[in-house]
């Protein structure tokens, strides 16, 4: 006998009036990244582990363990997310950036992968989470350079 777990995604998709070149740069510099996202270790190298940080809250140490499980500039970045243990939440799923061309922007398309029904809580989270830290991307495009 076999048990088939359905993984559930969170899909956030927006497109922007800047050039590709711009969002790809929001998406790889870690400088960058600390502004939209968290404070990290970044680096955009294939098998780079690395670790997102913010101020823990409630049970969650603030810490986000990934690795870059694929970069392909200018258009494709993929992170694991999480590490599985108890104090980064026990969960472990795939960031997936996708940068398309459109006209002279670009259409930028995040799905996070991988929850299980018993993580609907964390996924709906991660939804709200993912939500506002699109805003912050929006802020930060609006002030750094192509």
């Amino acid at each position: 006998m076999s048990e088939t777990i359905e993984a559930r995604s969170i899909v956030v998709e927006r497109s922007y009036a800047h050039a590709p070149a711009k969002l790809w740069r929001a998406l790889t510099e870690g400088d960058l990244l600390a502004r939209w996202i968290m404070a990290n270790d970044f680096a955009p190298e294939a098998g780079r582990r690395f670790a997102f940080r913010t101020e823990p809250v409630g049970h969650w140490n603030g810490v986000v363990q990934c690795e870059v499980l694929e970069i392909t500039p200018p258009s494709r970045l993929v992170l694991r997310w999480g590490d599985g243990t108890p104090d980064g939440g026990g969960i472990v799923t795939t960031v997936a950036f996708t940068l398309t061309p459109e006209g002279a922007g670009a259409h930028l398309r995040m799905e996070q992968s991988g929850f299980t029904p018993d993580q609907e809580q964390n996924r709906r989270g991660a939804q709200f989470g993912w939500t506002k830290m699109m805003e912050g991307l929006d802020g930060l495009l609006a002030e750094i350079d192509a």
